[in-house]
């Protein structure tokens, strides 16, 4: 447990092998940041290679999840849908990260590392701080940069692209739903932490649907028109009166057990102790800050600042969440990040959304390799 101002920051940390204790804080330090719904954790499978091969490693669970709370909450307080959303904005996710690093006694970090909606908080970390932050790695999430400011009118761009994508998905036959719209409202939690046929069930279906051993449509690029994200599986655009649940249910095979081959029972049991222990409030904060206009105005400050230091984007090939966004990854790839390498935008074959976890190998591999070429003046 690690002291972060309002937090006691839970981190696994691996250094390489008998390091001194001043050797520690001059160790290149790589950073981990999970998703939703994940864990530190879900970095179980790289954290020892990466520091075997000469890097001191730190995961934490970020704030609202797993072991990391709040220093004034009890043990067993829940984080509640009705609380200020203004710890959960991305500007303070930064902050949390940036004094991890100081609290850690390092004054660099070699890499920053996002999976998922880890992605963009290591994203917006490069961009804001790229003295601290060397390089960036961002997982199975292209960062789509900040908000864009539009000068003629007050509402914020993004939030009436989100109510125009709202209306136009609504309106088809039959209806649907943007997930995030979803997650943003007060029964998401509620939906999750008691499904029908219970917390382990879900998670199992969950991450089985998301991943390679899901059949389905290959992956592809989207084009930019709101309804055209129609395509995507119901995990992504749900039918409009269902819940998360349902849905997944609905669309899943009857045996999910294939899973098992890379997160077996024991491993899913994890996720399943700590989310029947916290529930999923905190990491859905995050996502309301997403639909959030106040949220979402405080990061417009950075509208039209690029990713100045060595990028690289890492997913699976079998993993939509690449183009759930049209149009994001080809963003990011050509003009957000000035220094993404066309090797360095890699599709792990034969992995889904949880590439980390399906593919560790394939994940290490292609870190080391980053990580070596930015150790090269």
């Amino acid at each position: 447990m690690v002291v972060i101002q309002d937090l006691d920051m839970h981190v696994l940390e691996c250094t390489p092998l008998s390091p001194s204790p001043q050797a520690t804080v001059t160790t290149p330090l790589v950073l981990l940041l999970h998703g939703f719904p994940e864990l530190s954790y879900s970095w179980r499978k790289v954290i020892q290679p990466i520091a075997d091969a000469g890097y001191h490693v730190v995961a934490p669970d970020q704030r609202g999840y797993g072991l990391t709370k709040l220093r004034t909450a009890l043990p067993s307080d829940r984080i509640r849908f009705t609380d200020d959303l203004s710890p959960f904005r991305m500007l303070n996710l930064v902050k949390d990260i940036i004094c991890l690093v100081h609290t850690l006694g390092h004054t660099s970090v070699a890499a920053v590392v996002g999976h998922d909606f880890g992605s963009l908080v290591a994203g917006f970390c490069a961009l804001i701080r790229p003295d601290l932050f060397k390089s960036v790695v961002m997982m199975s999430a292209p960062f789509p940069g900040p908000p864009s400011l539009q000068l003629d009118s007050p509402t914020n761009p993004t939030v009436a692209f989100m109510s125009r994508v709202a209306d136009e998905l609504a309106a088809l036959n039959p209806p649907r739903k943007h997930y995030t719209q979803y997650f943003s409202t007060p029964d998401a939690n509620a939906d999750m932490c008691t499904p029908p046929s219970g917390l382990s069930a879900f998670l199992r279906t969950y991450y089985h649907v998301k991943s390679a051993d899901m059949a389905h449509v290959t992956p592809y690029s989207l084009p930019s028109a709101t309804a055209a994200v129609a395509v995507l599986p119901h995990y992504y655009i749900m039918p409009l009166h269902a819940t998360m649940p349902q849905t997944i249910y609905a669309s899943a095979p009857p045996d999910t057990d294939v899973s098992k081959h890379w997160l077996p029972d024991a491993e899913l049991d994890v996720y399943v102790s700590e989310y029947s222990r916290t529930g999923f409030q905190g990491g859905l904060n995050w996502y309301r800050c997403l639909t959030d206009e106040q949220s979402l105005n405080t990061l417009q400050v950075f509208a039209g600042k690029k990713i100045t230091v060595a990028a690289m984007f890492v997913a699976g090939s079998e993993d939509w969440g690449v183009y759930q966004s049209p149009g994001a990854a080809e963003l990011m790839r050509d003009t957000l990040c000035e220094k993404m390498a066309q090797e360095d935008f890699v599709l792990v074959s034969r992995a889904g959304h949880w590439v980390q976890q399906e593919a560790p190998g394939a994940v290490v591999e292609n870190l080391l390799r980053f990580l070596k070429k930015q150790l090269v003046p």
